[in-house]
């Protein structure tokens, strides 16, 4: 075929046919190889002279004539009409599902080329749906890479190619997107993105409990780290009342993932531990290996609140060895500064501080034997476009580990930079805790007016907790 051929639905629920010049090529090539002539195709029904005018793209054939000539060619109508293969969408869907099992078992550098080529064949054969899961597919396997922006390229280039279906199809490309603002460090937009759909479905009654769980769930994150914790806590507990009218058992387990951290927020450990163990078990049944990684990650993460640091250290070191094992480079990068701050708590902070510097863009800030922060670190260090939350986080860290050896210049210097990293992102609970360490720092080095100014920062962060500036909360669909 030349190009992107235009094919749909029409009207009447049939195929809508390729340009007249395209059919008749196609008509005359595939008479040459069966050896017809003119008048063998076109008896009894019609004349040599209208194959003749067909095959020279003179004239629109009609559906009957284009039956007739698929019935004598030996090929399908839509084969004929279209230039697809017969069973190419199936044999496409299928393929898709093999590609989906490679992420889910593989590493996602793997799987998207085969997403690429199924997009590549979509596009030949214009099928916008198998085109729009390709698409999806691969955007899913940039998010894991920590290829952020390719990732939201192809989550908009989904929503675009949907854009007449009904808005529950695209909800997994708009979930796709605002994923990648959260992990770019836009949490304020991740939110707007989720809630605007939320309301969107909501005002035109469009109660699907699948599209609703995969966005009350995916909003829970961003909730949590700006501080929205009654926002959130309010999100889980639609997710947990839609659980039951769910059949997929992959956002179900998503929905136990998020509950947890609402549960962990509230104090209750042993509940959040307990979510967390479902959508663990569900995932392994599943074989969704980055799912699981993040599993372990969210239960290392319950243990270190529950003070139980050996056991953290032991589910963090699992997480990171399955996201390292599917190079899923970002999440890698995030888990390795959750398992700092728990060995550093161990009294490891040689171990956390080898495990932090290389994770930050190079020279960012220098460490106590004068070296760049992030000495080494690739085009893929963590910062402000990628991972910021945990960027300031280990920034944290390390100022954390540079004041215990008594170095508080380069502790100063990490403090402000996770500082700026964290007020870009609104990251609202870290930021005030990240405040009181470098006001207490300036209040023992003798400066009491910038120390002031540090905690008047934190308290301005913490004024009105569990509210954010977004705005009226969605709308509650009935249940």
């Amino acid at each position: 075929m030349q190009g992107e051929a235009t094919v749909a639905q029409d009207s009447s629920g049939g195929v809508r046919c390729d340009d007249p010049a395209e059919i008749g090529r196609r008509v005359q090539r595939l008479r040459a190889e069966r050896g017809l002539t003119q008048r063998q195709l076109a008896e009894p029904a019609y004349t040599p002279a209208y194959v003749s005018t067909l095959e020279s793209g003179k004239v629109r054939p009609s559906e009957a004539a284009l039956r007739h000539l698929a019935q004598r060619l030996g090929v399908s109508y839509e084969e004929l009409a279209t230039g697809r293969p017969a069973e190419l969408a199936a044999g496409l869907r299928l393929r898709l599902t093999d590609a989906r099992r490679a992420l889910a078992t593989g590493a996602p550098e793997d799987a998207a080329p085969l997403f690429r080529a199924l997009h590549e064949e979509a596009v030949a054969y214009a099928l916008p749906e198998e085109r729009a899961a390709a698409l999806l597919g691969l955007g899913d396997c940039l998010l894991e890479s920590g290829e952020l922006t390719g990732a939201r390229d192809c989550f908009a280039a989904v929503e675009r190619l949907l854009a007449d279906e009904p808005l529950p199809r695209r909800v997994p490309a708009i979930r796709g997107r605002a994923t990648a603002h959260l992990l770019t460090g836009e949490l304020r937009y991740a939110c707007y993105l989720l809630e605007s759909t939320l309301d969107e479905l909501n005002a035109a009654g469009l109660h699907d409990p699948d599209a609703l769980l995969l966005l009350y769930t995916a909003s829970i994150a961003p909730y949590m780290d700006m501080g929205a914790h009654a926002r959130a806590a309010h999100a889980a507990e639609l997710a947990l009342a839609l659980a039951p009218r769910v059949s997929d058992p992959a956002l179900v387990a998503g929905m136990h993932r998020g509950v947890a951290r609402t549960l962990i927020a509230e104090g209750r450990i042993a509940e959040a531990d307990a979510s967390l163990a479902k959508a663990q078990e569900l995932y392994r049944q599943l074989h969704i290996r980055t799912e699981l990684a993040h599993c372990h990650w969210m239960r290392g993460y319950v243990h270190a609140q529950d003070g139980d640091l050996e056991q953290a250290e032991s589910e963090l070191r699992t997480a990171r060895s399955i996201l390292a094992s599917k190079r899923a480079a970002l999440f890698t990068e995030q888990v390795e500064v959750e398992l700092a701050d728990v060995l550093r708590r161990r009294g490891k902070a040689a171990e956390a501080e080898a495990l932090l510097r290389p994770l930050l863009a190079s020279g960012a800030v220098r460490d106590g034997a004068g070296e760049g922060a992030g000495a080494g670190a690739g085009a893929g260090a963590l910062g402000a476009g990628r991972g910021a939350v945990h960027a300031g986080g280990a920034h944290r860290l390390l100022g954390l580990i540079a004041e215990e050896r008594g170095d508080t210049e380069a502790a100063e210097e990490h403090y402000c930079a996770a500082l700026s990293l964290l007020e870009r992102s609104s990251a609202a609970g870290d930021l005030a805790d990240l405040c009181r360490l470098l006001g207490d720092l300036l209040r023992r080095t003798g400066r009491v007016e910038a120390a002031m100014d540090a905690y008047r920062t934190g308290l301005g962060h913490r004024a009105a907790p569990g509210t954010t500036t977004l705005g009226p909360a969605p709308a509650t669909p009935p249940m």
